[in-house]
């Protein structure tokens, strides 16, 4: 948990020191807010007869980012869905119900394709995932505890011009990180599992 929230602070500390930097070299600033709704789909997993299922889910993502210059940007992006954990195993089934937050810092390569006022990109970085059990009846293992996961995320997208400062956002995104066993021997299994999460949103430019 320290470590991936060091991990986080390092991120976001380096994307603020990138625009520090891009702002004394041109001396303008370059911003977008974006707010998208998104889907957020898991890959099932199977290790030592444990299936392990989470359920398909939506939820949303703020995104701020940075243009350093016309083709590179720095963004730092916070997201929240819910979803429960299932273990299917021969002993017994189980299922932890938990608030899913992410934050992510990554570099954003602007392509130089511009078609129909289409503006696409590429993306990758790393942040943390945190896995918080609701406590609520029905989906809540004894002793399960939130869990912070070190991930991967790698994606690309598409902005489409609606209007001068506004534009609309087509995105995916994909994280690589360990399933989370919430502190607890009996659901670990150490296997690292993908999550994709397409969205669309509006995005401010200033």
């Amino acid at each position: 948990m320290i470590r991936a929230k060091m991990l986080v602070s390092g991120l976001l500390g380096a994307v603020l020191l990138l625009a520090s930097s891009a702002r004394a070299q041109e001396g303008v600033l370059h911003h977008e807010v974006s707010v998208q709704g998104t889907g957020f789909f898991t890959k099932d997993s199977l290790q030592n007869g444990t299936l392990q299922h989470s359920t398909n889910t939506g939820g949303f993502l703020v995104n701020y980012r940075f243009h350093l210059n016309g083709w590179l940007a720095a963004e730092a992006s916070y997201g929240y869905d819910r979803n429960t954990q299932l273990n299917f195993t021969p002993s017994g089934n189980s299922g932890v119900q938990s608030n899913v937050h992410q934050a992510t810092g990554a570099l954003v390569v602007n392509l130089p394709v511009y078609v129909a006022k289409m503006r696409p990109y590429v993306l990758a970085g790393a942040g943390a995932i945190v896995f918080d059990p609701t406590g609520n009846t029905g989906g809540f293992v004894s002793g399960a505890q939130r869990q912070a996961r070190p991930a991967f995320v790698y994606g690309g997208g598409v902005d489409y011009g609606l209007m001068r400062h506004i534009a609309l956002r087509l995105e995916y995104r994909g994280f690589a990180y360990n399933r989370p066993d919430f502190g607890l021997a009996t659901l670990s299994s150490n296997v690292t599992t993908h999550t994709a999460q397409p969205s669309a949103g509006l995005v401010v430019h200033f």
